[in-house]
Order: C-alpha cells, then sequence, then structure tokens
C-alpha cells in the first residue's frame, strides 16, 4: 500500500488503531524518515491516548495515558550495544504488555519475545516522499484482524 503523504500516514494509524487491543505487539521497521513516529501518532490518535506523541529516540519508551494506554519505545540506540536484549529487558516492557498496546520502533530482532503473537509494519519511504506499508502478521488472528481494516 502506497501512503502519499505524513497525514495519510498518520490516518493509516488510525485505521490501525481501530484492530489493535490490549496486549497486542507492533514493531515498526523502515529507514529513518519512513513514518515510524507518524504512523505512531495516528495509532494514538485513533486510541484516543493524552498529550503529543513524539519520537522517543533519546528517552528510549514513553507510556501515552488512555482508554487503553500505549507504550512507545525505540530501540535504535539499543542496536549498537553489546546486549540490547539485556537492555529491552530494563525497559521492563512486559510490566504493562497485558494492559496496553505496545508499538516499538526499530525492534525487530529484539522484542518479539514479548509475545507469541505481534504485527510488523514495514515502511519505507521512496525518492517521491511517498510512504510503503507492509503488514506482516506473526501468529494468532492478526491475519483476520486486519482484513477487517
Amino acid at each position: 500500500m502506497k501512503l502519499a503523504t505524513v497525514e495519510d500516514t498518520r490516518e493509516f494509524g488510525r485505521r490501525l488503531a481501530a484492530v489493535l487491543r490490549p496486549g497486542d505487539l507492533v514493531l515498526l521497521t523502515g529507514p529513518l524518515g519512513a513514518g515510524k513516529t507518524a504512523l505512531t501518532q495516528g495509532i494514538g490518535a485513533g486510541l484516543g491516548v493524552q498529550g503529543p506523541i513524539t519520537s522517543p529516540t533519546f528517552v528510549i519508551a514513553r507510556v501515552h495515558r488512555g482508554p487503553v494506554p500505549l507504550v512507545h519505545a525505540d530501540a535504535y540506540r539499543l542496536g549498537d550495544r553489546p546486549d540490547p536484549r539485556a537492555e529491552i529487558d530494563d525497559l521492563d516492557l512486559d510490566a504493562s504488555a497485558d494492559d496496553a498496546i505496545t508499538v516499538v520502533e526499530w525492534g525487530v530482532g529484539l522484542v518479539e519475545q514479548l509475545n507469541d503473537e505481534y504485527l510488523q509494519v514495514r515502511l519505507d519511504r521512496l525518492d517521491d516522499d511517498t510512504r510503503t506499508v507492509e503488514l506482516l502478521p506473526h501468529g494468532g488472528d492478526w491475519a483476520h484482524r486486519l482484513e477487517t481494516m
């Protein structure tokens, strides 16, 4: 699927939020500028969370309160460490995993152990600034839920 603007990316996030439920893990992959944070902003809007959603690159993780909390984490700065999985464990993301929707940017290869069932969202930015999105369901009823979007 192609997304022509950043606002289209946010709107896609709002639509994705409609199929998410507490306990879900969403992994966002793609190069810098592909729209990972914009997508998360849309998810947050769709969930009705409070406050602005910004990139958690320097704070690593933020919890956004709402009817269903959104945990937004960024593993980008952890990937060059000797044991990035230990740092993920230190974030204690699994403490709120059952009650919140957890979205992790740059988390592939680091956080899949948080949930046997997760959705990977691959974003890419083309030369004309169009974004592409690919949804890769892993386990559970993800494929069925995504059909409703």
